[in-house]
């Protein structure tokens, strides 16, 4: 898919996640609306994943387990769940839950909730089927790099090569009570997972051209034994100018005035 394709997914994408989460009354439309254009790049180019329950299918796994609407959402777009499943969302006796849950529709392939552990179950599903052409991509945010657990799992990827790991961090230098820099510096994001034997790259993860050159190279058999860090520079709340780099954005929801308003704007870009 070129880049107006992709930009013309992402635009649906945005909307779905809008209308799935006013409707709700949930949140988490700043961290859904960061990552859309790294999902709609890596789904609709990079990934195999067309049978997700094909044993040598990519796994890709959601650690900011928060943003899961995001991703319910491009599932949605690649007909891997249906606009039944999706209209459920968050509802009594639904399978969508606000955080993912392992098995609860095809696509999600682990739990996340608690940050900080996606890294670990990648490093340990790469370990497991080292030597095979799968990859394993896990997405985290910046604000999850906070975790000490993050670290772990990208010494031990670093000292086991594990070159089919990808790790694309999602920095929108924000997290939930505040900006990245205030409540924890992680600017020098890519000498910190070189120092753990990691190659890392900085990119601009609203750009579909740099994001496809990276996610290509990320899928091809890469020379090194490195695994691979993506820093994808983000904005948070991507998409709609007045939810843009706006803190509010992490746990408010829109009402039915700004949930028409967004989508006015999203439309006439």
């Amino acid at each position: 898919m070129d880049s107006a394709g992709l930009a013309l997914e992402a635009k649906k994408i945005r909307k779905n996640i809008l209308k799935m989460i006013a409707k709700t009354k949930s949140s988490h439309v700043g961290s859904c609306f960061s990552i859309v254009d790294i999902l709609t790049v890596l789904y609709k180019n990079i990934l195999s994943i067309s049978d997700p329950n094909d044993p040598n299918r990519d796994i890709f796994i959601l650690s900011k387990g928060h943003a899961v609407v995001a991703l319910y959402s491009i599932l949605l777009s690649c007909n891997i769940v249906g606009q039944e499943i999706v209209e459920t969302y968050a509802q009594d006796g639904s399978k969508l839950a606000g955080h993912a849950i392992l098995g609860s529709v095809p696509g999600i392939e682990a739990t996340a909730g608690s940050l900080g552990h996606g890294l670990s179950l990648v490093a340990g599903l790469a370990l497991a089927n080292k030597g095979n052409a799968r990859s394993f991509y896990c997405l985290l945010g910046d604000g999850e790099c906070n975790e000490g657990a993050v670290w772990e799992a990208a010494s031990f990827c670093g000292h086991f090569k594990l070159n089919k790991v990808i790790a694309i961090i999602d920095c929108n230098k924000q997290q939930g009570l505040g900006y990245t820099d205030d409540v924890m510096n992680m600017n020098n994001m890519a000498e910190r997972w070189n120092a753990f034997g990691w190659e890392a790259i900085e990119v601009d993860g609203h750009n579909y051209d740099d994001l496809q050159k990276t996610l290509l190279y990320s899928h091809s058999n890469r020379d090194s034994l490195k695994p691979l860090a993506i820093i994808a520079h983000t904005i948070k709340g991507k998409g709609v100018s007045w939810m843009e780099d706006k803190l509010e954005w992490h746990y408010k929801s829109p009402n039915e005035a700004q949930l028409d308003l967004a989508i006015n704007e999203i439309d006439a870009v």
